[in-house]
């Protein structure tokens, strides 16, 4: 079973003081950011200081890193430096589309060759909304064969520049509709690719409350898990992707009733009519917490 992760921690490469902080702040993963948050000027050290976490961290999180974009000047350097030391994987931002996960795919397994590295074990994960180029490729995802794509997630940020929005906010705060069905189209391909569908980012680390309402939100609706940018959002977004006891108990009832009758189509569950999409449900949530637990 492939472990689901909950919650990404960005820690800009950069910064010596937050890298010794993050090893034991209990995301699922740490993403060292080689990109928006390190200035051309400091690309250098950001990735001396990424070797030297993933050379002598002891943490019992995943450890990714964010590369700069495919068609930057920094891409080649990124790979060269952090590969060799066989991060979990790589998060790819600004790609085009499924297009660009193959040849990242391709160097990667390159670099794995020249270091004697077990071939596809570095993961991919990219944020694959920053362009409208982009958008229009998430239903090519399902379709394209890519062993390496542990799931998506996406942005609002770079896309609202893209196509030349002033926000991509609304009114009332939450994002408008465009960003909306980005969300969601993004949550439907990595369903229909089989991979984890993450959450973008909360911005407001210090609204606890609202980044635990979102977080419960995007549970219910199928995301797997979230990006986090402040490390007090992530026992927040960890708790709020673990079933509950209460949901795990019903899963565990759902699944009994129809093993009691297995010839049946529909079952009673706690005075309920229940039929086999509902056990499908159950078999996911069990799924999802064991992998929590793992």
């Amino acid at each position: 079973m492939q472990k689901i992760l909950r919650s990404f921690l960005f820690v800009p490469a950069d910064s010596e003081k937050k890298l010794k902080k993050a090893t034991n702040l209990g995301a699922d993963a740490l993403i060292l950011d080689l990109e928006d948050a390190v200035l051309p000027v400091n690309k250098a050290l950001g990735r001396k200081l990424a070797c030297a976490f993933l050379r002598d961290a002891k943490t019992n999180a995943q450890i990714w890193v964010r590369v700069n974009p495919l068609d930057s000047e920094y891409i080649a350097e990124d790979l060269e430096a952090v590969v060799p030391l066989a991060p979990d994987g790589i998060m790819l931002p600004k790609p085009d589309g499924p297009v660009d996960i193959e040849t990242l795919s391709r160097r990667l397994e390159r670099l794995e060759h020249k270091y004697e590295l077990p071939l596809g074990g570095i993961k991919i994960l990219p944020v694959a909304t920053e362009t409208a180029r982009a958008v229009m490729s998430l239903g090519l995802y399902p379709r394209t064969h890519l062993p390496r794509l542990l799931g998506l997630t996406w942005g609002a940020e770079d896309l609202a520049t893209d196509i030349g929005a002033l926000t991509n906010k609304g009114p009332d705060g939450n994002f408008a509709f465009t960003y909306q069905v980005v969300r969601s189209h993004t949550l439907i391909a990595a369903k229909a690719a089989g991979i984890q569908a993450v959450d973008t980012l909360y911005d407001n680390f210090r609204d606890k409350e609202g980044l635990r309402a979102r977080a419960g939100c995007a549970f219910a609706e199928g995301f797997t898990g979230m990006l986090a940018i402040h490390p007090a959002q992530v026992p927040i977004i960890n708790k709020s992707f673990t079933p509950t006891e209460a949901q795990v108990r019903q899963a565990e009832a759902v699944i009994q009733a129809f093993k009691d009758d297995p010839g049946a189509g529909a079952v009673q569950v706690g005075g309920k009519m229940i039929d086999m999409p509902h056990l499908k449900q159950a078999q996911n949530i069990l799924s999802l917490y064991k992998s929590t637990k793992s």
